[in-house]
């Protein structure tokens, strides 16, 4: 099959694949403390592409916006404030799955990006400058409040600032920068019911990876939804994400400690009073097929100095690796696939046009091993032609703070559970959709 051939019969299997849910799935009712997740390209999300693109372009796509999010978690566990420039080229937004939230009263209904390494919820609102057509209006709910500049919550976010008496701020988000205002409303998920949430209702956008749709913070800051909703939830949540592969593009988001997994593998949760809000484990090992690969210690040890170590991420989309880790693992890769021709796709540069024989890559975690299949860490066109090791290596723009990140692909299909007050993090597979 010719290269042109390829690349638009993964075009049309991304068409079909968009177009095999049945709407009326949309708007299926929510039960108790669970959510449905959707990928932001789904038939259910407002914000899919109107444009098929090719495949390869879709991929370079993601790698463009992960590059983004790479350096702006980066530079916050590194305690700087970098906004990374846009590409002249659009990107996809990111993160790239979302919930069904329900603002104020009477309620206004928004699609908002899940973002497990945030903290505050962010809202666009009525009158926004480069939001999108769909915003909060304030005006119209009997149980808004702005916030004062007074109010404990204004020393909480990044950068605060006064005009007049209401509290604002301004805060940098992958390639974006964002201009908010401090306020509080009434905020349902599913069946809960969250009064006086605080959230950031968002003035200006610039830059290119601000979730059009906003955004709410899963991390463990004094702003999250677990800090805000303690008493509900009782820090204490699960999510799986569909496969990229899925018809329906539907997942789960259980919040709170009931209808959690009862069997479970897990390990230790870390902190870091740096980036209080990430959430870290110790990776220690990663094993290609049955061989444990030969990656210096130093390469995964947790820092709370500098930031260093290993997070759960379910914003970024592919997995980044510090570069001796992930070289070790590459070269053991293409050890497996023996005088196989490789070639390269913008980031990835561990494609083939025959079959992988790597069956499974392994995560070793302190009192935890996490098996991936295949479709976990091999990006594949519809005919298998082409394949890629879906895996990259970290940016390196500090040395002493990079990052070790478990994204959303080798998440997919799988149940991660995060349980702060027993500090643990677990992994289950379970077909999401």
């Amino acid at each position: 099959m010719t290269t042109t051939a390829l690349l638009f019969s993964l075009a049309i299997l991304s068409f079909s694949l968009a177009q095999g849910l049945h709407p009326r799935s949309c708007d299926a009712p929510e039960q108790g403390s669970t959510l449905k997740v959707f990928h932001v390209n789904s038939p259910c999300s407002p914000f899919r592409p109107r444009t098929q693109l090719s495949w390869q372009d879709t991929v370079l796509q993601m790698q463009s916006n992960d590059k983004a999010r790479l350096l702006y978690l980066s530079s916050l566990v590194a305690g700087r404030s970098i906004v990374p420039l846009a590409s002249a080229r659009a990107v996809v937004q990111n993160p790239t799955y979302i919930v069904k939230a329900k603002i104020g009263t009477p309620a206004q209904t928004l699609l908002m990006a899940v973002d497990t390494s945030n903290d505050a919820a962010w809202v666009p609102c009525t009158g926004c400058v480069g939001c999108s057509s769909t915003t909060y209006n304030s005006a119209k709910s009997t149980t808004f409040k702005p916030l004062k500049c007074g109010a404990a919550q204004c020393s909480q976010v990044p950068n605060p600032s006064c005009d007049g008496a209401t509290c604002g701020f301004n805060v940098p988000y992958g390639s974006s920068a964002v201009t908010a205002t401090l306020v509080q409303d009434n905020v349902t998920l599913a069946t809960d019911s969250i009064h006086g949430y605080t959230f950031g209702c968002v003035q200006k956008t610039t830059g290119s990876s601000f979730p059009a749709q906003g955004l709410l913070g899963l991390g463990r800051g004094p702003l999250s939804l677990l800090s805000q909703a303690g008493s509900l939830y009782r820090s204490t949540f699960s999510y799986c994400l569909p496969s990229y592969k899925s018809v329906g593009f539907t997942g789960s988001l259980r919040l709170g400690p009931n209808s959690q997994p009862l069997r479970i593998k897990t390990t230790q949760l870390l902190k870091n009073p740096r980036r209080s809000s990430f959430y870290y484990v110790n990776l220690m090992a990663i094993r290609v097929g049955r061989r444990v690969v030969n990656i210096p210690p130093s390469a995964f040890a947790f820092d709370p100095n500098t930031g260093a170590g290993t997070v759960f991420d379910s914003g970024t989309v592919f997995t980044s690796l510090v570069k001796p880790a992930y070289t070790a693992v590459r070269d053991e890769v293409r050890r497996r696939m023996g005088n196989a021709t490789v070639s390269s796709l913008g980031g990835f540069d561990t494609c083939y046009s025959v079959p992988f024989n790597v069956p499974t890559i392994t995560f070793m975690f302190s009192g935890m091993n996490v098996t991936l299949p295949q479709d976990n860490f091999v990006i594949r066109s519809s005919s298998s032609t082409i394949s890629c090791l879906a895996m990259a290596a970290a940016p390196e723009g500090n040395v002493n703070s990079v990052l070790n990140v478990i994204a959303s692909f080798q998440q997919q299909n799988h149940r991660i559970l995060i349980d702060v007050p027993n500090s643990r993090l677990g992994v289950a597979r379970e077909p999401c959709s």
